[in-house]
């Protein structure tokens, strides 16, 4: 049978500084190179389970950023719900104040500021507000912990309080710990064997049986103090490239009996001994970022239009900002380099846009030379029925209706069909237009457009 990847429990899906984990005798430089783990970035690597998406890519970015830095543009766009604004493989943006020192490398862009972003890092609760769980069984030394399970439902784990989090030592933006402790020192030495050829002595019964791990030991004090951080309940929430959250994971009950964290039980497994915690990168939804206003302003800025106009119709759709948040904030930049390109590409956004394709394709129009279409307007027909075509220009009566994936349903594709058919019957004028044609034909698409406004009565 083929073996399974070796992953200490207290990497499992997590993102880590490989030199510390080797320093702290979890995994060696040769077992990094197996198919467990994946390299992301020099020095960083993820459990190799984890989706390739832009979400672990920030995640890895994270463990880099010096305080007051945060997650910016269309990186900090993707962590509030925007799919499509980043690839795995698209550069991490990061907005960075000059002082921190932070410069732009391989998968990272950082953009240096004066100013001090202004974050939107989740409510500290999250992590603090208690969950009713039923009376959990004792945690059996032969069953590791599941990533899948809260560690707050292992029994023979500490149970910390607000305060005793917030007493824990802070890593860096985007990153918390996990607490390794050493072995119980009360743990005997097996006596060593009789190799003189004498009669063997009687097994000597009184020797002192291993003990449990003492879960009442608290986690180690810092290395070093100037590293701490703001703590939960002391300000944190706000700060720029604070954590809103940080979660202080303590593995105390499984260490003693695995000899490492996460160790198959082995007892030839060194123990870490005075072990520190293990920084590993803080859940996507606990990572530093801009406010989706500011993404947005920032999205508009550094992309190309067509592209940051998608990012910013889905923003104004998930209702994470809306019109008047971005008129204040192209005013409050005007100034700023870029400040006029936001605008433009803020008053070309339109909540109602469906999917990317659409708001490019309207802004390709919009770029051609038309009117400006309107996203799904509603469209009241003589039975009452009411459609809402993709594009359409109601003073005119002409609507566009791109075609995407439909072909993978026919269901959907008769629904469509008809609906449209409704609005042909209705004297509207309907055009299609197919992904295919949008990336291989478009001008011949723009000159039909344009001959059916002009049927109706536009001039240019």
């Amino acid at each position: 049978m083929p073996r399974h990847p070796d992953r200490p429990s207290a990497l499992a899906w997590q993102v880590f500084r490989a030199s510390e984990a080797i320093r702290l005798g979890l995994v060696t430089a040769h077992k990094l190179r197996s198919s467990a783990w994946v390299n992301l970035r020099r020095d960083i690597y993820a459990d190799s389970r984890l989706d390739l998406d832009h979400t672990l890519a920030c995640r890895a970015a994270s463990l880099q950023l010096p305080p007051g830095s945060a997650l910016a543009g269309p990186s900090a766009a993707l962590l509030y719900g925007v799919e499509h604004a980043a690839e795995f493989s698209d550069e991490v943006h990061v907005a960075s104040p000059r002082t921190a020192g932070l410069r732009s490398q391989r998968g990272l862009r950082v953009h240096l500021t004066d100013l001090r972003p202004s974050t939107s890092p989740p409510a500290a609760t999250a992590l603090l507000t208690p969950v009713p769980l039923p009376a959990p069984a004792p945690l059996s030394p032969d069953v590791p912990l599941s990533p899948h399970v809260p560690l707050s439902a292992h029994s023979s784990l500490p149970t910390h309080s607000p305060a005793a989090i917030g007493a824990a030592p802070s890593p860096a933006p985007g990153a918390i710990r996990t607490a390794l402790q050493p072995r119980d020192a009360s743990r005997s030495t097996p006596q060593p064997r009789n190799v003189t050829g004498s009669t063997p002595q009687p097994r000597d019964t009184t020797r002192t049986r291993p003990q449990p791990w003492d879960t009442t030991r608290s986690a180690p004090p810092p290395r070093d103090a100037a590293r701490t951080g703001p703590q939960i309940g002391q300000g944190a929430v706000g700060a720029v490239g604070a954590v809103g959250a940080v979660g202080v994971v303590d593995v105390a009950g499984v260490a003693g009996t695995t000899g490492v964290v996460g160790g198959a039980g082995r007892p030839e497994d060194p123990t870490v001994a005075g072990a520190a915690p293990i920084a590993v990168a803080a859940a996507a939804w606990a990572l530093p970022r801009t406010d989706p206003a500011t993404a947005a302003w920032e999205t508009a800025v550094w992309l190309e239009p067509l592209r940051a106009v998608g990012i910013v119709d889905s923003l104004l759709r998930k209702g994470l900002t809306n019109r008047d948040s971005l008129t204040a904030i192209g005013v409050r930049n005007a100034d700023r380099p870029g400040g006029r390109r936001a605008r433009w590409v803020f008053g070309l956004a339109d909540p109602g846009a469906q999917s990317p394709p659409e708001s490019e394709l309207r802004v390709r129009l919009v770029l051609a030379g038309l009117p400006r279409p309107v996203a799904r307007h509603p469209v009241r027909l003589a039975s009452g029925l009411v459609l809402h075509p993709g594009l359409a220009w109601p003073e005119f009566r002409v609507a566009v209706e791109y075609d995407g994936n439909s072909q993978a349903d026919a269901e959907q594709l008769h629904r469509d069909r008809w609906q449209l058919n409704q609005l042909v019957c209705a004297g509207w004028i309907v055009l299609h237009a197919p992904g295919r044609r949008l990336r291989h034909d478009f001008p011949a698409l723009t000159r039909e457009v344009h001959a059916a406004l002009a049927a109706r009565g536009w001039r240019r």
